[in-house]
């Protein structure tokens, strides 16, 4: 079975692309033939500046690493290393009909929140379409918001297959329920598009203050909380605290007399701790810049080796060749 995941460097990484998508990526290289990559082509869309772009491509192989990413076990490279990704991104394009791309709701949501339409955003289905079917993958590990470019993956490999013979592995979304969704400081899902995350690694003293800053109703903290289960701070802590503490907390908001401001700092700390770890392989990993881009170099070296296959299929297939 092999497993593909991918995720932009366009911004610091936050406790949403964590539980969202490394978490679970980080699990399943023990369960199968994992491919990760930063999506830096992606990030075209959106970021333009390129010394950002490459600090962020650094930060989010250091941070991958760090939480647990294994070299050993997983194929982990930039996307840009693989040319062949863009090649097949074109031969796809020939057969997506244009109603399918206009359904996608992500590109929607983006123009909705202000960032600029181009081509690229209005394609990325299409480059996200190449990057799931040239490593021949069977499982897409993605949040809730990808779940619909993984169907249009499907459709469009469908219609390849379709057009000029089976050529293409039909991939599979993988979703965790649980998790796919996690709230930011003001309830809207986390993402950094919206300013509303909590980073998985950085200043502490900016860190806390994010957290203390988490939006709350206006309740007093003698009133009970019946709807405890719906605040920000406790569904954060259920991710990052035991169970039982978390419960804990949940069941004394419920009842009365827990404050907002003590809840908070008590999740800070469960969140703090719960990366204590990973901050500390994360501070080698920086101190050792050479063996993070020969990860990266090796892992582009065996991703290659499987595209240009699957390439050279397709190519084949439409008479490219």
């Amino acid at each position: 079975m092999r497993i593909l995941s991918g995720i932009q460097p366009s911004g610091a990484l936050h406790l949403g692309n964590y539980f969202g998508m490394m978490k679970p990526a980080i699990e399943l290289q023990e369960k199968g033939h994992a491919f990760y990559f930063i999506a830096n082509y992606h990030s075209m869309t959106t970021l333009v500046d390129p010394v950002e772009r490459r600090k962020n491509t650094l930060d989010v192989a250091l941070d991958f690493l760090a939480c647990g990413l294994d070299p050993k076990k997983t194929v982990f490279f930039r996307q840009s290393d693989v040319p062949e990704v863009t090649e097949l991104t074109w031969m796809l394009s020939t057969v997506t009909p244009m109603g399918l791309l206009e359904r996608c709701t992500s590109y929607k949501d983006k123009v909705a929140k202000g960032i600029s339409p181009n081509h690229g955003l209005f394609a990325y289905p299409v480059l996200m379409a190449a990057d799931i079917l040239i490593y021949d993958s069977n499982i897409v590990p993605v949040g809730q918001d990808q779940k619909q470019h993984v169907e249009v993956t499907r459709d469009i490999a469908v219609k390849f297959n379709e057009q000029y013979g089976e050529t293409f592995v039909i991939p599979e979304p993988q979703i965790r329920a649980d998790v796919a969704k996690v709230p930011g400081l003001d309830g809207e899902k986390m993402s950094k598009s919206y300013g509303n995350t909590i980073e998985i690694f950085g200043d502490e003293k900016a860190l806390r203050k994010k957290a203390m800053g988490i939006k709350m109703d206006s309740r007093t903290p003698q009133e009970p909380k019946p709807d405890a289960d719906q605040n920000i701070a406790i569904q954060i802590l259920k991710l990052v605290a035991p169970p039982e503490t978390a419960k804990d907390y949940e069941d004394r908001l419920r009842a009365g007399g827990l404050g907002y401001g003590d809840l908070k700092k008590a999740l800070f700390e469960h969140y703090w701790n719960h990366f204590a770890a990973a901050r500390a392989k994360r501070a080698e990993l920086a101190a050792n810049l050479d063996y993070v881009n020969k990860v990266l170099a090796d892992g582009a070296t065996q991703a290659r080796s499987v595209a240009q296959k699957v390439l050279q299929r397709a190519k084949v297939a439409s008479g490219l060749e």
